[in-house]
């Protein structure tokens, strides 16, 4: 592979390796596995042509292997990857009327169009303006597009401005829903969405935790502003707490040494109670607002669920003490799927902020949070991990040969921690 290197800077920026090459130069490999020839421009991925159910997955040997546009990328070898709830509904036809699946995907609420409605992908509006935002590419030019958001592996290469790595070292990132995605071969992403993987894990276990954790971490801490200094002795309540994202949200509040409160169901009650909660409530054993009327209001609520859970959830906050609801479940995508770019906005900016105000003078704060792709909360979260406060939570383990498995798995729901690929 040819390429030329001016400046790869270790982490540690006062650490400077120059390099200068003019010839062709075969990178190191630091394992011995079987990979793409170096003269290959081709690599095996799963890919859909057109939005629908699981049959629209394809295996192809002959997908483009990606390439370094900018210099801010890096190319990285793909070990392992995990499928997602968003991917799942990426991939499917059609999008809205009432089935309410509920699930937090980046940031929203799961529907489906009536058949009537034209064929369109998840969030397909909102993504492909974020892919082509001067409107070039005529529509379905996003195919063949690859899924799978999470990715652990090996740097291959870096493009010239990328200054915290270099080729060989073991990597973890979230891949943006508008970016191809993780289930192929190699993947290309921008340095600053990038991380060095925490050493404690192997790649399969650490593709199970960059797209949930960033997800969490964007709720907890950077919209609901909980951390480890103001954390400790706070009552957490997390509402769907035994998927990807309750798993992990559950540790790092224990981490940070609050009193946590998990809804999950009866069967997952060991599992949550494992990772530290407190106390557990079974949604299934009989109505959840009468069971937590028993228990003290809370100062922070994490809402994986949505639906319903909205109208009564917001009752068990403190009172005008900055108590604060965060939901991952909004109808932002939705929106824009549904009413175009500008209306879609504007709708969901009205919602927005007519729910904060309704709520600000009952006297807590009303939130909604994204996943937010950041190599810099990925070393924060790498730390908690390799000081043993974070534990991966995998459910299954899939071959990259048996990706239409594992995506049925995860659209059968009610999950109990993450579904993993492993690629090599």
């Amino acid at each position: 592979m040819e390429f030329l290197k001016t400046f790869v800077l270790r982490r540690n920026p006062r650490t400077a390796v120059c390099f200068w090459r003019s010839h062709a130069e075969q990178m190191p490999s630091v394992r011995k596995i079987s990979t793409t020839s170096p003269r290959s421009t081709v690599m095996p991925a799963w890919v859909i042509d057109k939005y629908g159910k699981n049959e629209v997955l394809r295996f192809t040997q002959n997908m483009m292997i990606p390439v370094i546009h900018y210099p801010n990328e890096v190319i990285i070898k793909v070990h392992a990857a995990s499928v997602n709830p968003i991917d799942v509904n990426m991939r499917k036809k059609q999008l809205l009327q009432a089935t309410h699946l509920s699930l937090p995907l980046y940031g929203l609420t799961s529907w489906f169009l009536s058949k009537s409605s034209p064929p369109c992908g998840y969030g397909a509006t909102a993504l492909n303006m974020k892919r082509d935002p001067l409107h070039i590419k005529t529509k379905g030019e996003e195919f063949p597009l690859t899924l799978g958001r999470d990715v652990s592996g090996v740097v291959m290469e870096c493009g010239l401005e990328v200054k915290y790595f270099k080729p060989g070292d073991e990597v973890w990132a979230a891949v943006p829903p508008w970016k191809q995605g993780t289930l192929s071969e190699f993947v290309v992403v921008s340095g600053n969405e990038v991380s060095l993987k925490p050493k404690s894990l192997t790649h399969t276990q650490a593709a199970s935790l960059p797209y949930v954790a960033l997800t969490a971490w964007s709720a907890i801490n950077k919209v609901g502003g909980l951390n480890d200094k103001n954390c400790r002795g706070k009552r957490v309540l997390i509402l769907g707490a035994s998927g990807g994202v309750g798993t992990f949200a559950i540790q790092v509040m224990k981490a940070w040494g609050a009193d946590v409160t998990a809804v999950c169901s009866h069967d997952a009650s060991e599992l949550v109670r494992k990772l530290g909660a407190d106390d557990v409530i079974d949604y299934k054993s009989g109505n959840v607002e009468e069971q937590l009327k028993s228990l003290k209001p809370f100062d922070f609520i994490l809402d994986n669920v949505g639906g319903s859970t909205e109208t009564w959830a917001l009752n068990f906050l403190k009172k005008w003490s900055g108590a604060t609801y965060v939901t991952l479940v909004t109808p932002f995508l939705l929106n824009m799927d549904r009413l175009g770019i500008a209306d879609g906005m504007l709708q969901t900016g009205v919602t927005v902020g007519s729910k904060a105000l309704k709520h600000f003078w009952q006297g807590v704060h009303y939130r909604w949070a994204f996943f937010m792709a950041s190599g810099v909360y990925l070393d924060d979260i790498a730390k908690l991990v390799d000081e043993g406060k974070i534990q991966p939570v995998i459910e299954k383990t899939f071959p990259f040969s048996q990706v239409p498995e594992a995506f049925l798995k995860v659209e059968r729901g009610h999950a109990r921690g993450k579904t993993v690929i492993n690629v090599v």
